[in-house]
C-alpha cells in the first residue's frame, strides 16, 4: 500500500519521538553502569560517560561485603515470588466465574469490581486492617491488601470471554469438569496474557517500597528498594563501609559508585526476566484487552 506524504510525515515524526523517548530512559541506565565499573579518579573526575573508565568491580565488593545487599535480595524474591504466584491464582480464580455467561449477578459483581479501581487503598485503613489481622512485620502484610489487581481480572475475564465456547463444549461432552476445564484447557490457551499479567505483578511486588516500611519493622525482613533507596539518601552507609575497611573503601569507591552498583544489582533481574516474556507482552494485552 503506498502512503501518502502527510503519512510519511507523520511516521517519520512518529519514530523520532519514540527514538528520542527511548535514548532518554537508555543513556541515564547506561551511565549508572558504567559508574559502577569505573574507577574512583574517573568517577571523582567526572569523566564517565556511556563506557566504563578503568574497569573494576571494587564497588560490587564492597556493595556486597560492607551491606546487607544478598539478604535483601534473597527477601525481594521471596516477596516477588510468592506474592506472583498468590496474586496470579486468585486473579484466576476471579476472573474465571465471571466470564461465565450463566454466572449469577454476573454483571453485578463486575460493575463493583470496576467501582473499586475509581479509588486507591488508604494508607491509614490499611494498615490499622493489616494490625487488626495480626500480621503486621510479616510479608502477608504485602501481599493481601493488593492480592487482586481489578485491572489485571477485568484483563484476564476478557481474554477467557474470548476462548471459543465451542472448545469447552466439546471437553465437558467428553466429561471434563470445570476444574479440570479450567487448569487442562483454558490456562493453557491463556498463556500469553498470563505471562504478561504475572510480569505486571512482580515489577510491582520486586519494588514494593512505601508499604514495605509502613508495614515491616525489621530491618532484616527489608528488599532491595528500601536497601538501595536508603543508599541513594542517606551518606550514613557509605561512612559505615569506610569504617569496616578505612584505608581500602575510602581510595578505591565513591558513594556514586556504590549507589550506581546498587541500582544496577536491583534492575538485573527484571531485565534478565523481560526477554522471557516479550513475546507473550504485546499479544497478551491486546488479545485480553480487546473484546472481539
Amino acid at each position: 500500500m503506498r502512503l501518502s506524504r502527510g503519512e510519511k510525515l507523520f511516521y517519520i515524526i512518529n519514530y523520532m519521538v519514540l527514538i528520542a523517548a527511548g535514548l532518554s530512559c537508555l543513556l541515564p541506565l547506561l551511565n549508572i553502569v558504567a559508574i559502577s565499573f569505573s574507577d574512583y579518579s574517573a568517577i571523582a573526575s567526572g569523566f564517565v560517560g556511556l563506557w566504563p573508565v578503568g574497569f573494576n568491580l571494587d564497588s560490587y565488593r564492597a556493595l556486597i561485603e560492607g551491606t546487607p545487599i544478598l539478604q535483601s535480595f534473597k527477601n525481594s524474591l521471596i516477596i516477588t515470588g510468592f506474592g506472583v504466584l498468590f496474586s496470579m491464582l486468585f486473579t484466576i480464580l476471579a476472573a474465571y466465574p465471571l466470564s461465565k455467561a450463566i454466572f449469577y449477578k454476573r454483571k453485578f459483581f463486575t460493575l463493583a469490581i470496576v467501582f473499586t479501581m475509581l479509588f486507591g487503598i488508604p494508607t491509614i485503613p490499611a494498615f490499622l486492617v493489616n494490625r487488626e489481622l495480626n500480621i503486621l512485620d510479616t510479608y502477608w502484610a504485602l501481599w493481601l491488601p493488593g492480592l487482586v489487581s481489578a485491572y489485571n481480572m477485568l484483563v484476564l475475564k476478557s481474554f477467557f470471554e474470548n476462548i471459543p465456547v465451542e472448545m469447552e463444549e466439546a471437553a465437558q461432552i467428553d466429561g471434563c469438569g470445570e476444574w479440570r476445564l479450567l487448569w487442562q484447557i483454558v490456562l493453557p490457551l491463556s498463556l500469553p496474557v498470563i505471562a504478561t499479567l504475572s510480569l505486571f505483578y512482580g515489577v510491582g511486588y520486586w519494588n514494593s517500597f512505601q508499604s514495605l516500611l509502613i508495614n515491616i519493622n525489621s530491618t532484616d525482613k527489608y528488599n532491595l528498594a528500601v536497601l538501595v533507596q536508603g543508599m541513594i539518601a542517606n551518606q550514613s552507609l557509605l561512612q559505615s563501609m569506610n569504617n569496616l575497611q578505612p584505608d581500602e573503601l575510602e581510595q578505591l569507591i565513591t558513594p556514586e559508585s556504590i549507589r550506581s552498583a546498587g541500582v544496577v544489582v536491583m534492575l538485573v533481574p527484571l531485565l534478565a526476566v523481560y526477554p522471557f516474556v516479550q513475546k507473550y507482552f504485546v499479544k497478551g494485552v491486546m488479545i485480553g484487552a480487546v473484546k472481539g
